[in-house]
């Protein structure tokens, strides 16, 4: 079986042009070390494939050197976390890395977690401990919601390197803090738990800092539909609304969304990284150019362009491969000609005038440009499935980058589908 789908996914690659890749490095509970590569690309058919090409145990070092030994010149972007190893293997290959939104937004929220907030959320995961590992505290709390008239539901445990679960705890813990209390009040040896209310104070910030920014992170892991064209835009919502300053936010509400803005700006702004985004949203029919700074449409269209060329001298070498003299074994009778057909001589077509091949990606491109924007719910890769004969050469500029998953996510599931299953072999 395994051999078989090797097969299939093998010759799924050999037609597809441009791709990228999420990897991740990860330790078992054992500590031993495991890799994890998935490509990504758009088919001709114009839908999003993702094929995990290799589970494999790492039996060397987690060191740069001997991470990845792939050469495709057609590796678009891989995407991963901000591990020392994984940058340090991009640069030695020379490839264009795509860090996963998910982990830097996890670590601007660290970054504007100060000492009060880190103090309170230590305070946060000793009560939910405390229920974890006390089978009567748990029946005593389920006791407590039906009294109180709460949901039955039970607490959470934050996980380090995943600031959603901390943002979960915490508003789980508010939701069943009169439940928490009465427990806690009523046994002796965990009465120092009960939160104070300068403890609930932080709760009650953090959760309203960082509640907005879940539906974003969830949206932005997904991998059957495009998510790179994405980032500009939810980097715009974030400093425009979701994470803006407002009349009733306490100082230290107003000290978290600053900070977790101004670190994905710095960021953000690394040159590499922007002209992939900008690039990627220029090719979406649902923004083009709408959150591209004025500064950079110029050179992201003269960027575009040249990718245009290069997709159109691909198309005609293919073209001339594919084309085959046809000879006839036998005269065969001449049909009737056409009225249509006497227009077709030297004389009716002199006057034609010659349309230099650059004249044509302008006006390819000019046309896209003033088409109508695609409603921002839709899929843009369906729109060009329908459009991409009207724009053969812009369209693969499409293909090539809205490929690219802006998590990843991809792999991280491959880890947790195998902790799942059981022990992955080695």
């Amino acid at each position: 079986m395994y051999q078989t789908c090797r097969k299939k996914v093998a010759a799924e690659l050999k037609s597809v042009k441009h791709f990228a890749a999420t990897s991740d490095l990860w330790s078992s509970r054992t500590m031993d070390p495991y890799l994890s590569l998935t490509l990504h690309y758009i088919d001709d058919e114009w839908k999003l494939r993702n094929r995990c090409l290799e589970t494999a145990y790492f039996q060397v070092d987690h060191t740069s050197d001997s991470v990845w030994e792939l050469t495709e010149e057609n590796l678009v972007a891989v995407t991963t976390d901000n591990g020392t190893n994984v940058v340090k293997a991009a640069q030695l290959n020379g490839w264009t890395r795509q860090q996963c939104f998910g982990h830097r937004l996890h670590l601007a929220i660290e970054n504007a977690m100060k000492d009060r907030v880190v103090q309170a959320m230590r305070v946060c995961k000793n009560i939910v401990g405390a229920f974890s590992y006390s089978w009567k505290k748990k029946k005593a709390l389920g006791k407590a919601q039906q009294e109180l008239n709460l949901p039955q539901h039970k607490l959470k445990t934050a996980c380090v390197t995943r600031w959603g679960s901390m943002q979960m705890m915490t508003a789980r813990v508010l939701e069943q803090k009169k439940a928490i209390t009465q427990v806690l009040a009523d046994d002796k040896k965990s009465r120092h738990l009960i939160p104070s209310w300068a403890d609930l104070d932080v709760f009650e910030t953090v959760n309203r800092a960082l509640s907005p920014l879940m539906e974003f992170t969830d949206a932005l892991s997904g991998e059957d539909y495009v998510t790179i064209s994405f980032v500009k835009p939810v980097l715009h919502i974030l400093n425009s609304r979701v994470l803006a300053e407002e009349e009733d936010d306490v100082e230290l509400t107003k000290t978290i969304k600053t900070s977790i803005l101004a670190y994905l700006k710095g960021k953000y702004s690394d040159p590499i990284t922007e002209e992939l985004l900008d690039t990627a949203s220029f090719v979406d029919p649902r923004f083009k150019t709408t959150y591209i700074s004025a500064l950079h449409v110029a050179t992201i269209q003269e960027k575009v362009k040249t990718e245009m060329v290069s997709a159109a001298a691909v198309c005609r070498e293919s073209t001339t491969e594919s084309t085959q003299p046809s000879t006839s074994l036998s005269e065969a009778k001449k049909p009737k000609r056409s009225l249509g057909s006497f227009f077709k001589g030297s004389e009716a077509t002199a006057t034609v005038p010659t349309v230099s091949l650059q004249q044509k990606l302008e006006a390819e491109l000019s046309s896209y440009l003033v088409s109508p924007m695609l409603d921002s719910e839709k899929n843009p890769l369906e729109w060009w499935g329908k459009h991409h004969v009207h724009f053969p050469n812009l369209s693969e500029v499409a293909k090539k980058y809205l490929c690219i998953p802006d998590t990843s996510s991809p792999s991280e599931r491959v880890f947790s589908s195998g902790g799942n299953i059981g022990p992955i072999p080695k």
